[in-house]
């Protein structure tokens, strides 16, 4: 398993990095899923969604657990329960380069990719895909946004090779980030 680090690479435009801080607290998140992999979500993100001016950007992904989760989804969205994914941005992205943080639940994560019968690597980089965005300013909360920010995880994941999460087998979606 890589150390807490941060990881470094340069994004897909010229003259855009982005700095991604793996934070682990607690031991639950094992060495299925990578620094690598999270690294790769994140920039994968930010390629997806377009230019950005040039800068080096940061972003902390935090990997947590259920009961972290739920108090910080109490906190700050109102909702006693334990959510996937989390994101806080910081602010106007492109305006500073501190992008903000997202923040993952581990056993919310495994019990969706269980039900869903996918790997958890890919559920955890689509959950990334997915925080990353909101950070840079995409939502869900209107059919239109919720398409755009369909799409984007879509190509987003398609270069990592995932294939598409919001694919329909027998009228079911096969894939579900919580709101």
């Amino acid at each position: 398993m890589a150390d807490s680090g941060p990881s470094r690479k340069h994004g897909a435009s010229p003259g855009v990095t982005l700095d991604v801080e793996i934070v682990r607290h607690g031991d639950a998140w094992g060495g299925e899923v990578t620094d690598a992999t999270l690294g790769q979500a994140a920039r994968a993100a930010l390629a997806a969604a377009g230019s950005l001016p040039q800068a080096t950007y940061q972003v902390p992904l935090v990997l947590t657990d259920d009961g972290e989760m739920r108090t910080l989804n109490r906190n700050w969205r109102g909702k006693n329960a334990p959510t996937n994914v989390l994101s806080f941005p910081a602010g106007d992205p492109g305006a500073q380069d501190f992008l903000g943080d997202v923040v993952l639940a581990y056993e919310t994560a495994c019990q969706e990719a269980r039900e869903q019968d996918i790997a958890l690597r890919d559920h955890v980089s689509h959950l990334v895909v997915h925080g990353v965005l909101h950070l840079l300013g995409f939502d869900h909360l209107e059919d239109d946004a919720a398409k755009r920010m369909e799409a984007l995880e879509r190509t987003a994941l398609a270069t990592l090779g995932i294939g598409d999460p919001y694919a329909e087998e027998n009228g079911t979606c096969s894939a579900e980030v919580a709101p």
